[in-house]
């Protein structure tokens, strides 16, 4: 089991380190990354920080040796708890930990709402959509500034179309320009364009999804995600030739990696209905690290009944010994966490996963998983190119 190193070796850290960087108006509430120096950054005209979902540490060194992002590779991070698109893409994008940020996952269950949606896309579970105005969920559930509004250069959001007009990407996106792409070389072409137009030393921040859903579809060791790694290395050693000239420093980093969960490790709920009976609502969270809501008088028979069906492939803990053990992140919690994390918590072991369905829900497996606690999941790379390497 690998714990997020929050005391200077997580992508929490590596936010504080870029806030400094970028001159921000009060550093945020966390030790800076060990082993990454803040003054060369600071001084570069332009930072560019380049999040590519699901590229794991293990996985660049088994398929990259000899490529762009293997010889410019720093270190080797924690990402956050869970490890997860929804928890730690939110940390860059608001330089938080989950501890301050509160988002927990991708199905959440919001009090505010008294439903349980998926947080990307804020959606209800199931079908449907929320009866709320433009905007107005993200302001309602997210109790963050974004990154970008904290600190003292312009920046710009490079993502890909389908998701760059999105309610969550538009809250996030703060006063930042917004970027988007369709095609990997369309990436490239609008940072290298962000960078060459700015008057002023700036910040882009720019996301990448492609390896994340070939994972998740094809599995780790699949040649469709092979193929699609090696054609973004190629384009990020391109890209880093067409921008020698910009004084421009580049990490690259990644949300979480991957791990398999072939389908006689992957449990369904459904099979076991007395267990289901004591939940009061669906299971939250991810299929790696489930949030558990107990009715009313149920917590006993859930606990003896979680330990007897799950005890070999789960781990069962209070909610709350999480949150005291640090797990979403050191200091003062968002005081909506503890609601937003259930009664108890399963983090699934080796390679399980924990599935269940509502009505209207399409039935979709994943061979490809992650936000666990296993290493391929939890280290990621950090790489280092342009004049602060």
């Amino acid at each position: 089991m690998i714990r997020p190193d929050y005391t200077g070796g997580s992508i929490v850290n590596l936010m504080r380190s870029l806030g400094d960087a970028c001159g921000a108006k009060q550093p945020l509430p966390y030790p800076l990354l060990r082993g990454l120096k803040v003054s060369p950054l600071s001084t570069a005209r332009h930072i560019v920080l380049l999040v590519i979902d699901g590229l794991g540490y293990d996985y660049l060194l088994e398929n990259g040796r000899g490529g762009a992002l293997h010889r410019h590779l720093h270190s080797r991070l924690t990402s956050v708890f869970p490890s997860t698109t929804a928890s730690a893409v939110t940390t860059y994008l608001s330089g938080l930990a989950p501890q301050q940020h509160a988002l927990t996952g991708w199905h959440m269950y919001f009090s505010e709402l008294d439903a349980v949606a998926a947080v990307l896309p804020l959606r209800p579970r199931g079908t449907g959509r929320f009866d709320a105005p433009p905007g107005a969920l993200p302001r309602r559930l997210f109790g963050h500034a974004p990154f970008v509004d904290r600190i003292d250069r312009p920046a710009t959001f490079v993502s890909p179309m389908a998701i760059a007009l999105s309610e969550f990407n538009l809250y996030h996106s703060g006063r930042a320009a917004v970027r988007g792409y369709r095609t990997l070389a369309e990436l490239f072409e609008q940072i290298e364009a962000s960078l060459r137009e700015s008057a002023a030393p700036s910040y882009v921040y720019a996301y990448y999804a492609d390896l994340d859903t070939l994972a998740h579809i094809h599995g780790v060791g699949s040649d469709k995600l092979a193929e699609q790694f090696a054609a973004l290395d190629a384009a990020f050693g391109d890209f880093l030739a067409s921008i020698a000239d910009t004084d421009t420093a580049v990490l690259a980093c990644a949300d979480h990696g991957f791990i398999d969960s072939p389908p006689g490790r992957q449990i369904d709920l459904a099979l076991y209905p007395d267990l289901a009976a004591t939940l009061a609502r669906p299971l939250c969270g991810e299929r790696r690290v489930a949030y558990c809501y107990i009715k009313p008088g149920q917590a006993d028979r859930f606990v003896n009944l979680a330990q007897d069906i799950l005890g070999a492939c789960a781990d069962l803990y209070p909610s709350r010994a999480l949150l005291e053990q640090g797990w979403f992140g050191p200091g003062v919690a968002d005081p909506r966490l503890a609601s937003r994390i259930g009664d108890y918590v399963l983090v699934m072991r080796d390679d399980w996963t924990l599935l269940d369905w509502i009505e209207g829900e399409k039935r979709y497996r994943q061979l490809g998983v992650h936000a666990g606690t296993s290493a391929r999941e939890m280290y990621v790379p950090l790489i280092l190119a342009g004049c602060a390497a």
